[in-house]
């Protein structure tokens, strides 16, 4: 058993990423405000290279 904590283990943290990624597409896509066009990409990013880290977090 690990001994991270719950909330640091890698299946809560993979779904972060996985939603981070998912909005920043969602702000990319949408057509209303230009700020959180202007943002998309960075979050995507975020959410990428969160996924990277988070993938070698132990189970």
């Amino acid at each position: 058993m690990s001994k991270w904590p719950r909330l640091l283990r890698r299946k809560p943290m993979e779904v972060l990423a996985i939603a981070l990624i998912g909005a920043g597409f969602v702000m990319l896509f949408q057509p209303f405000m230009l700020e959180l066009f202007s943002y998309s990409f960075i979050t995507m990013l975020v959410g990428t290279l969160m996924f990277i880290v988070v993938s070698k977090f132990p189970e």
